[in-house]
């Protein structure tokens, strides 16, 4: 399974040792400048754009433009960065992850891996086909013209037209599947194109019962991949745990707003619990709020917690897997009014993480520790 990333800085440091990691997972690498980059963003498909802010006006621009190209695609944006004091607004411009300057080998490693995860992830959840079959595109406003349909997925296509299209256009591509009666006219718009013709379109206003077609003749023709491409961060340690949330010390954490999935076990006692990630801290941690949107996840979590009471100084194995990269809406978040998290102090920092800096939180963690262990004296 090969990736294809981008990296654009002007530090020799920094791009070496990147273009060493990226190539030991696997990655085809290509590197340029600021302007140039926003050429290569908008004609070719790159899973991972990894970018210097040396130059934040620059950086930033990159990341939304990179943003905007990805959507439907599942790919991942790394922000390099000099000053720490500046992590939530590269968060806020849009980064998934952040490396601290000068780039170690080992803090790359450790990031990629958890970038490496999510892709694996996502290019399981997205299933696409490659197919060649003959299609006719009509852009809006414009004449329609012929082309050759080059691989679908749920969420878009690529195609190759019969002249170059521009990115943002809004096109409708009309094509017949095999062994399908019924022709597919499908609105959508084109997130990236290059000189030659071929473009990726993200669908819009997709039907659900057009979505369901695709999805099951997805499902029947897509490639099967292989379970291990789905991969646990390991290497993690579970530092604080309520019945709402925890906070996982971790080199690899994920993105703020990932769904991941956490298996938990002590003894013979062994849960699987869904939560959301609700801040990172680059290289160290991330502070999880767990699903409970029903009576049974909240109930498997509280058993786990009054097993665990029972079993003072035990530390609890863990692994953590990726379920999205990007969680859509906070309704993910508890609903229920029993699970509002108003008496979970754990909860409640998690909740307000990303107004704080990563040293006002841990100390206000800390503080939440040191009252728990004079409670419980």
């Amino acid at each position: 399974m090969s990736f294809q990333s981008l990296v654009v800085s002007r530090d020799e440091q920094a791009s070496g040792v990147l273009i060493s990691a990226l190539a030991g997972f696997g990655f085809g690498v290509q590197c340029c400048g600021y302007p140039d980059a926003l050429c290569r963003i908008s004609e070719q498909k790159f899973d991972a754009v990894i970018v210097d802010y040396d130059d934040p006006h620059s950086a930033a621009l990159i990341l939304q433009n990179a943003y905007q190209v990805s959507s439907g695609n599942h790919s991942v944006s790394v922000a390099l960065l000099g000053d720490k004091t500046k992590v939530r607004n590269v968060f806020g411009a849009g980064a998934n992850f952040v490396l601290y300057k000068p780039v170690s080998e080992h803090q790359a490693h450790a990031t990629l891996k958890a970038a490496v995860a999510l892709l694996k992830r996502e290019r399981r959840r997205s299933l696409r086909v490659s197919i060649q079959l003959p299609v006719r595109i009509h852009v809006q406003n414009g004449a329609e013209m012929e082309g050759i349909l080059l691989d679908l997925s749920e969420d878009g296509l690529d195609i190759l037209a019969a002249k170059p299209l521009y990115p943002s256009a809004v096109i409708i591509v009309r094509f017949q599947l095999p062994q399908q009666e019924k022709e597919l006219e499908l609105h959508g718009e084109v997130a990236w194109a290059n000189p030659n013709g071929e473009s990726g379109v993200r669908f819009v206003d997709l039907p659900e019962n057009t979505r369901s077609e695709l999805k099951t003749w997805l499902f029947d023709n897509a490639p099967k991949l292989a379970q291990e491409d789905a991969e646990p961060v390991t290497h993690c340690r579970l530092t604080d745990l309520s019945l709402g949330g925890c906070y996982v010390e971790t080199e690899s954490p994920f993105p703020e707003r990932s769904g991941v999935v956490l298996g938990l076990k002590v003894d013979d006692m062994e849960i699987q619990a869904e939560g959301m990630v609700c801040v990172m801290h680059p290289g160290f941690g991330m502070g999880i709020e767990f699903a409970s949107r029903t009576v049974e996840q909240r109930e498997q979590v509280s058993r786990f917690l009054g097993f665990l009471a029972h079993r003072p100084g035990r530390q609890p194995a863990l692994l953590i897997t990726p379920r999205i990269i990007e969680s859509s809406a906070r309704s993910q978040t508890p609903e229920s009014p029993v699970a509002d998290g108003s008496d979970d102090a754990l909860l409640q920092l998690l909740r307000s993480a990303t107004s704080l800096s990563q040293a006002d939180f841990l100390q206000q963690l800390q503080k939440q520790r040191s009252s728990q262990e004079v409670a419980s004296s």
